[in-house]
């Protein structure tokens, strides 16, 4: 049996592509976001949806919310969906990071790479991979919607294909995107990577 998995990044918030938000508190999502997230609970609407499990943040559960609506569910707070621990860069605005060689390092080898303070790819890729064989194995037959973060869907993605965490930027995942994947006890397969509304 396997579990079809709806890989889902928050949609936008105000710091998006300005700011390191990482796990900060108090980051809900934009005027630009709640439209997204409706736009994508309305896209999802006829599209089977059996749970909906959420990182911990605001952004993600608000996310959750809109995606929960049309289909009568309560989305369950899943910690171990909760964005990369981005330490001592949490908060941190992009254009402060550019000459950081952590930071450089971070982007160009992130199969080795350690943010000061905080995770490695490799850490966060294992904490969701471990989550969706859980679920997969748990929820046979179902399809799920898991709200979470861009590099966490990417680390998924990079984990379910076997590519290098080196090549996770080669890739997007946009703000209120879906990824789909199926599991099973055989494995894992790639469905769709990163569908938008356009």
């Amino acid at each position: 049996m396997t579990a079809t998995l709806l890989l889902i990044r928050h949609a936008a918030h105000g710091h998006l592509d300005r700011r390191l938000s990482g796990r900060m508190p108090g980051v809900p999502l934009s005027a630009a976001g709640r439209d997204q997230a409706a736009a994508l609970a309305q896209r999802l609407a006829g599209t089977r949806i059996d749970w909906i499990d959420a990182s911990p943040l605001e952004r993600t559960r608000d996310t959750a919310a809109a995606v929960a609506g049309p289909h009568g569910l309560v989305p369950a707070e899943a910690p171990d969906l909760i964005e990369i621990d981005m330490g001592d860069w949490t908060g941190r605005a992009f254009d402060t990071l550019t000459d950081d060689p952590d930071w450089g390092r971070w982007n160009q080898e992130r199969g080795a790479a350690r943010i000061p303070g905080g995770e490695t790819m490799a850490e966060a890729q294992a904490r969701i991979l471990a989550h969706l064989r859980r679920v997969a194995a748990e929820r046979p037959g179902t399809t799920g919607a898991l709200v979470t973060h861009s590099d966490m869907i990417r680390g998924a993605v990079a984990g379910v294909l076997g590519l290098s965490l080196d090549h996770v930027l080669r890739f997007d995942i946009d703000p209120a995107s879906v990824t789909r994947v199926v599991m099973g006890d055989w494995g894992a397969r790639l469905l769709a990577l990163n569908e938008t509304a356009g």
